[in-house]
């Protein structure tokens, strides 16, 4: 039987759960950092290049649309689903995820932020307007025929390790309704967080009695945050992650364990919910 890992329910009741790409990887997404915290891959694409550049967004949504078909298809896995038992179980206070897969949500998570937006919509950053993502995919496809028979290996966040000698012919589609620019509703590197949702992830912390940190190296100051103002208020921290994360000196307890394995304690009494 495996051993709980993460602050005691007697004395922590209520917590602030951080979720990052670990959580996520034994549903086939990859993580981008290795067990040192540095990055794997190419750092992702920026805001402002994204914005910017024809050509940046022509190779991003080529990209996007070979890697969406393996991501559109991702399913929670026991670490989602643990999770979402904990929080059944009365124990969260708020679950604030990096990822934007919104695997949480599917295995039955309800308290939940999604810190740096999901990938199922398409935003329009001229009129707002916001699409399903699996539509603009049948749109990506309608302009790009050719395209559809490419494979490569998925990547983080939904695109693809796409190599191809010329994105030049790749048509990216405009918003439908204004003729404006389409972007992932996600924040990119370079682009703030909204601020409605930082502040509300700071009041549930503020509620909360502790931090637990699973699958994240909090790299990144978006979420590090978190953990920081968790420290200066005194609450105490637990991780579940395979390697270093950016809090290791302010941890009460650290799992260095698969985080599935780690939280499959929480499973044992209660049956995983299915997503419909």
């Amino acid at each position: 039987m495996s051993q709980p890992c993460g602050p005691s329910s007697d004395a922590h009741p209520r917590l602030f759960v951080l979720t990052g790409a670990g959580v996520s990887t034994d549903s086939g997404i990859p993580d981008y950092r290795d067990g040192e915290g540095a990055w794997k891959r190419p750092q992702p694409v920026t805001y402002q290049a994204f914005t910017g550049s024809d050509a940046t967004r022509r190779r991003y949504w080529a990209r996007s649309l070979v890697g969406w078909r393996g991501f559109g298809l991702a399913r929670p896995n026991d670490a989602h689903q643990a999770l979402a038992a904990l929080e059944r179980a009365g124990r969260v206070e708020l679950l604030l995820t990096q990822n934007v897969d919104r695997l949480h949500q599917a295995a039955g998570s309800e308290r939940v932020i999604d810190l740096h937006g999901r990938l199922d919509l398409v935003r329009c950053l001229d009129c707002e307007r916001r699409y399903a993502r699996e539509e603009f995919q049948r749109v990506l496809l309608d302009a790009n025929p050719a395209w559809a028979a490419l494979d490569a290996q998925m990547a983080p966040d939904g695109d693809a390790d796409l190599e191809h000698d010329d994105f030049a012919s790749f048509v990216v589609p405009p918003c439908p309704a204004c003729g404006g620019m389409l972007k992932p509703d996600v924040v990119f590197f370079g682009e703030s967080v909204p601020r409605e949702r930082v502040d509300a992830a700071f009041a549930a912390l503020r509620e909360a009695d502790a931090m637990l940190i699973v699958g994240s190296s909090l790299m990144v100051w978006s979420g590090f945050r978190f953990a920081n103002a968790a420290a200066q208020a005194g609450k105490p921290m637990a991780a579940v992650n395979l390697g270093r994360t950016r809090a290791d000196d302010l941890l009460s307890l650290k799992c260095a364990l698969p985080v599935a394995e780690a939280l499959s304690f929480l499973l044992e009494s209660q049956p995983p919910r299915v997503a419909a």
